[in-house]
């Protein structure tokens, strides 16, 4: 089963051209090879609050993705919004999956502590909170990858194909 897959990143400098969106990059590989992902979406908005909400929005009703994972903004600093934009377009939380890659993230640095990243369920789409470096983001993102595709089975009502007792 392949699931359709948005990436958004909220970044300042990166909107402006000014980085290169390596994180970005480095959820493409993990989505593509982990769980058979097809991105069907991808942009790099600056971080402002209408903006990021504005692009989850388009990215779950009108592309219809499976799972949104984004990438920045999710600091301490007073840009860092996306967190509070990812509340705003949600119709549930779904903590587990930030409590656990911040727990993993714990045991390597403790400023891990520090991340602000929620996970929600806007209508089918599950949406994830990253970090906005490219190693942070692998570190996050491993520490879900296995239990992904069981949720978004559960989330959109497709069946993976084989027998899953949970």
């Amino acid at each position: 089963m392949r699931w359709k897959v948005a990436i958004l990143t909220a970044s300042d400098r990166g909107s402006r051209g000014e980085r290169e969106d390596t994180s970005a990059q480095v959820i493409r590989e993990l989505v593509e090879e982990e769980i058979q992902g097809d991105i069907i979406e991808y942009r790099v908005v600056p971080d402002e609050m209408d903006e990021i909400m504005a692009s989850l929005i388009e990215m779950t009703d009108y592309f219809q993705a499976d799972l949104i994972l984004t990438t920045g903004g999710t600091g301490l600093a007073a840009r860092d919004v996306t967190p509070e934009a990812t509340l705003s377009v949600i119709d549930r939380s779904a903590p587990g999956f930030a409590e656990a890659m911040r727990m993993k993230s714990i045991e390597k640095t403790p400023r891990a502590m520090l991340s602000r990243a929620v996970t929600g369920i806007r209508g089918s789409t599950l949406i994830i909170n990253l970090p906005g470096s490219p190693k942070g983001v692998h570190e996050s993102l491993m520490a879900i990858i296995d239990v992904l595709p069981h949720a978004l089975s559960v989330l959109t009502g497709r069946e993976l194909g084989h027998s899953d007792e949970s």
